[in-house]
């Protein structure tokens, strides 16, 4: 109830405030800002070599700010100049978007948080969770959007890692992901008494949400959160639906030396990540969950947060986590190949990033650190 109150507050004030900025001209603050903002990603990338790019999107209406900015190279290899435009592999924020089209779903009453697994996906599925021992009676939509439902994860696998760059244009199946899952690992726990992150979870929501819709993945998404009426116009999930007209070009994204790019999308495709964006549509599609155009009813963003399981390290929910930065505390998602996107209510302030080089988190939070305190000092 206190969430959806600050809800309501945060839609009330951003109408005030985004119907102002239709008309509001961008003051000398606003400029320091963005002054602050370019200096900032430039000094980062100067101060990481290891690091080819860092391209950062902001949005604050209370000071008229939507900038985007990037420094760097896109392209290791030719030098290309890393530009805003420039579209990312942005991995495991996509289960945000799938969390929020499950709940879209529930809203529509076309499923329920309560629901087994048993009954969702398919029973080549069901079947392949039961040899391994897996309660599928017992685990629900709520276990696998909360990582509570023990089921163990392909993707942190090393033999998984091992397959992904040795062999990376291997095509995976979902089918074939569940079934290394249940063959390398046991379940971490029972339905409902742990937390254990893991893609193997999201994968089957995204098997959930296409039997639901009778609809492809990228068909759902794209239909059940309203890329259009968002502006999401450089989103799509890889492979599975075509590239949209004028997105922008893709950016390296590097493990290593390894141009990420070079390994097949369904390394990461059907549900834990998939999805390529820039930063500004990250953040457009962020905080449209905080402040409507993707949720029917403010509720629903309030179930969002506090669907809530058996917590690990990190405050996490239904598809999202907590963040604590510059004194703020935030809610949205980060992704392996360090990309970041949340959204601050108390300030009003939604940020995305992508950080080129995986394995880089200390400059990821140093640039969400710092990016904030830009923005509010």
């Amino acid at each position: 109830m206190v969430f959806r109150a600050l809800l309501l507050l945060a839609a009330a004030v951003l109408m005030s405030t985004e119907g102002a900025a239709q008309s509001c001209q961008p003051t000398d603050a606003t400029r320091r800002v963005e002054r602050r903002l370019t200096s900032l990603v430039d000094s980062l990338v100067r101060a990481n070599p290891s690091v080819p790019g860092i391209s950062l999107a902001v949005i604050a209406p209370r000071m008229c700010l939507q900038w985007s900015g990037a420094a760097g190279v896109s392209d290791r290899t030719t030098g290309a100049k890393l530009l805003p435009g420039n579209t990312h592999r942005i991995a495991s924020n996509t289960k945000t978007y799938v969390a929020a089209a499950v709940l879209r779903l529930v809203e529509d009453g076309k499923l329920s948080l309560d629901d087994k697994l048993s009954a969702r996906v398919a029973p080549t599925h069901v079947a392949s969770l039961k040899r391994d021992g897996y309660a599928v009676d017992a685990i629900t939509i709520r276990h696998l959007l909360t990582h509570n439902a023990g089921i163990y994860d392909y993707a942190m696998d090393e033999r998984f890692v091992k397959v992904a760059t040795t062999n990376p244009r291997h095509r995976w199946t979902r089918s074939e992901q569940l079934d290394s899952a249940m063959v390398w690992g046991a379940a971490y726990n029972k339905p409902g008494e742990g937390y254990h992150y893991t893609d193997t979870g999201y994968i089957l929501l995204g098997e959930i949400i296409e039997r639901t819709t009778g609809q492809g993945l990228a068909e759902s998404l794209r239909s059940l959160l309203n890329y259009g009426a968002l502006g999401l116009n450089d989103t799509w999930l890889e492979t599975l639906e075509p590239t949209p007209p004028n997105a922008g070009t893709r950016a390296g994204q590097y493990m290593g030396d390894l141009d990420m790019g070079t390994v097949d999308a369904s390394i990461d495709l059907y549900g834990g990540g998939g999805l390529v964006a820039t930063p500004s549509d990250m953040a457009r599609f962020t905080r449209a969950l905080f402040t409507g155009g993707v949720f029917k009813r403010p509720a629903t963003a309030d179930l969002m947060i506090s669907t809530r399981g058996s917590d690990g390290p990190r405050v996490y929910s239904a598809g999202i986590s907590q963040v604590t930065s510059a004194g703020e505390k935030g809610w949205g998602h980060s992704g392996f190949w360090n990309t970041w996107s949340y959204h601050f209510a108390a300030s009003d302030v939604t940020m995305a990033a992508s950080v080129t080089q995986q394995g880089n988190s200390a400059v990821a939070r140093a640039l969400l650190e710092q990016a904030l305190n830009a923005v509010l000092r």
